[in-house]
């Protein structure tokens, strides 16, 4: 059978992807070496793993892979707590979004809430794998897409070995290759019609035979020579066998998602601060611990001195052993077998060496200062104290997250919010308020830290009304300074309040007002209700001050 021409397409993103994977090659020995220390499972950047393996054979020590686990499991709790609702969907310009505008948004939200934590997405499966690729390598490949059947969205992370790509002049991701293998049969029942005849043949007597395959993504306007694509990127599956294009589609995203923790210029791929920073306490302690162990293997299993031509058989020091001695050696020169005298004073210190170096790695992994700091000291410490720790816990955790916020989370949340949109899961366009047409969708997030920042809104507000109530006595007109309404929408939206619960502002300016004209009248109301009495009292008191006026004398009977 003859083999199809090579499609000139294919031969130059290969060619292209080749040179990206080659150019990092000394890179994947650096990855390797950190998954050797720090997690196992992917430790298999240079070489091939064999399944069934044992892992950890080169380790005496688990802490460092504790560390990293530790490490990715807080990321994940504090960037995604699945108990809480962790992303808002926004604008850029939240102040000329009107009240529907704000209320389909927190539709949105719960609409691709629902979408994310769908059985089928696989989303919580895809997050956790990123995670522990993003402590230990400082980057992850994640992909976002609908599955096979169009009915939910699908989350998939790919390992960084297989996955490539370059920077444009303003440092964002452009073009991205991915290595893959895909069953013959699979090959074939997704690219019926352009999958070449070798595969179709392979698919019929070797059905689970793998093929490999290139995934690229390229800007449009590269690809082509520049021809106008009505979107913004290029979505190409390769063939590998007979370089020839399976599919290309024009596509509004790239669909992946490749979150950076620590860039230097100069580089298309990032850094883990933990990983980078710990490895050499993490091979050090790996040599200390083996000192150690044998160290004390020898004193339980001490080295031993037996005179040479006494002995008269193997040396057994095992429970119940038996070494025999000749019968003419004299113990007067001496015991025929004895243990060496060992000096067991530098144990505590390696011990105490060794101690410090887990504090070290810890340090390392940030895991010091992830944790709340205590809040304790009974009644003995101020308000003001318990609010210097919080904003010493934020200064230390903000660097850490906050970038992660904007580019994990931040990538997830846009590619998917995108699929959803298009796909009408949102519901019509025509029914998106105006002030939402045409509006930058962006995100905010929720986690422990921003609600301990937004929280502070309300406190706040509770510290301005307590300074007016100083002054207000001094200064009546204080009370206007301060925008109150707006301090306390404003406090509110801080503590999570949903936008449901909310009055639009033109609305809650009438229901001021008919409160105030409501209050208008009733003093009023009041004000004729106290002139009626006054009135109904001095006609009833009228008899009597007439006959008073008769009785009393006059001033000339009185003279």
């Amino acid at each position: 059978m003859a083999s199809q021409t090579p499609d000139k397409r294919a031969q130059d993103l290969i060619g292209e992807g080749d040179k990206l994977f080659g150019d990092r090659l000394t890179l994947m020995s650096l990855w390797q070496e950190i998954a050797y220390n720090t997690y196992l499972e992917r430790a298999d950047f240079t070489l091939q793993r064999i399944m069934g393996n044992t892992l950890g054979e080169n380790l005496m020590t688990s802490y460092p892979l504790i560390a990293r686990r530790e490490l990715a499991n807080t990321l994940g709790t504090m960037l995604r707590p699945k108990e809480t609702e962790w992303f808002f969907a926004e604008t850029t310009r939240m102040d000329r979004i009107d009240t529907a505008g704000k209320k389909w948004l927190e539709r949105a939200t719960r609409t691709q809430r629902r979408a994310l934590y769908d059985r089928e997405s696989l989303f919580v499966k895809a997050c956790k794998e990123g995670d522990h690729d993003f402590a230990a390598f400082g980057q992850a490949a994640l992909y976002v897409s609908l599955n096979r059947d169009h009915d939910a969205l699908l989350f998939r992370t790919f390992h960084l070995r297989d996955v490539a790509w370059s920077e444009d002049e303003e440092t964002r991701i452009t073009r991205i290759h991915r290595k893959g293998k895909m069953t013959a049969q699979a090959m074939v029942r997704k690219w019926r019609d352009t999958v070449s005849p070798e595969v179709k043949s392979i698919a019929d007597k070797e059905p689970l035979s793998e093929i490999e395959y290139r995934h690229v993504v390229v800007p449009a306007e590269d690809y082509e020579g520049g021809r106008r694509f009505r979107r913004k990127w290029m979505s190409i599956y390769i063939a590998c066998e007979g370089e020839k294009v399976l599919e290309e589609t024009n596509v509004r995203s790239p669909g992946y998602v490749i979150p950076r923790w620590q860039t230097v210029s100069g580089s298309q791929y990032a850094y883990s601060p933990a990983t980078v920073c710990g490895l050499p306490d993490m091979r050090l302690i790996q040599a200390m611990t083996l000192t150690l162990l044998e160290a004390g293997e020898r004193f339980t299993n001490p080295p031993m001195i037996a005179v040479q031509e006494a002995i008269r058989s193997d040396i057994a020091v095992y429970a119940g052993g038996i070494t025999w001695v000749d019968s003419a050696y004299d113990e007067r020169l001496g015991e025929v077998l004895r243990p060496l005298t060992q000096d067991k004073g530098g144990m505590p210190i390696g011990r105490d060496m060794r101690n410090d170096v887990k504090e070290a790695i810890a340090e390392c992994f940030f895991l010091n200062k992830l944790q709340m700091p205590e809040i304790g000291g009974g009644p003995q410490m101020t308000a003001f104290e318990v609010g210097q720790r919080v904003q010493e816990y934020i200064r230390q955790a903000l660097p850490i997250f906050e970038p992660m916020e904007q580019e994990y989370n931040g990538g997830l949340c846009d590619a998917s919010f995108d699929i959803l949109l298009h796909e009408g899961a949102f519901g019509p366009v025509n029914e998106i308020p105006r002030s939402i047409m045409g509006a930058d969708i962006r995100f905010r997030f929720e986690s422990p830290l921003t609600e301990i920042i937004d929280s502070q809104k309300g406190a706040r507000l509770a510290t301005a009304k307590q300074l007016l109530a100083t002054v207000v006595d001094v200064d009546p007109t204080a009370v206007y300074v301060l925008d109150w309404q707006a301090a306390f929408r404003d406090a509110l939206e801080g503590n999570r309040t949903p936008e449901a619960w909310f009055h639009d502002p033109k609305i809650a300016a009438k229901l001021a007002a008919a409160h105030a004209q409501a209050a208008q009248q009733a003093q009023q109301l009041q004000d004729l209700q106290a002139g009626s009495n006054i009135a109904k009292n001095l006609g009833a008191a009228a008899p009597g001050l007439s006959q008073l006026g008769a009785t009393m004398p006059t001033p000339q009977q009185a003279a």
